[in-house]
């Protein structure tokens, strides 16, 4: 997904306060989807110089709190962060080396979200994990 044409406008949108390690992080996301917490913290460094683990990490919290960026943790894997918000997609993950892709419903829109049984819950979003093996280590 592209960075936003002016980033200072989408935390401003979000009723956040523009900083340069809201900046930096909201950039370094858009930048790599899927991305580690390391791999943001390398980014922002490059980009701004100094800056706390604990700095970062709030910064993600905050963003994805704003509904700007997207959790998300397959199991067994450390949590990434995507950009790709708003819609109900899914994630394909290969078990030889880690790599995550995005992956659009099956049919339709959304109809992982109309449960068998909703148990009076009002549904808004679904979590499903493929599983697999990427072309790069199929071909190996």
């Amino acid at each position: 997904m592209p960075v936003p044409t002016d980033p200072a406008a989408v935390l401003r949108t979000a009723g956040l306060r523009v900083t340069r390690p809201r900046l930096a992080v909201l950039e370094a996301v858009h930048a790599r989807p899927h991305v580690d917490t390391d791999a943001v913290i390398e980014a922002v460094r490059a980009d701004i110089g100094v800056v706390s683990h604990q700095a970062v990490y709030d910064v993600l919290r905050a963003l994805t709190d704003a509904g700007l960026l997207r959790r998300i943790q397959p199991t067994g894997s450390v949590a990434r962060y995507e950009a790709r918000v708003g819609d109900n997609h899914h994630h394909v993950v290969c078990r030889s080396c880690g790599a995550v892709a995005d992956v659009d419903c099956a049919v339709g829109e959304a109809p992982c979200l109309t449960a068998s049984d909703d148990s009076g819950f009002v549904i808004d979003e679904a979590e499903v994990t493929y599983w697999g093996s990427c072309p790069a280590c199929t071909s190996r």
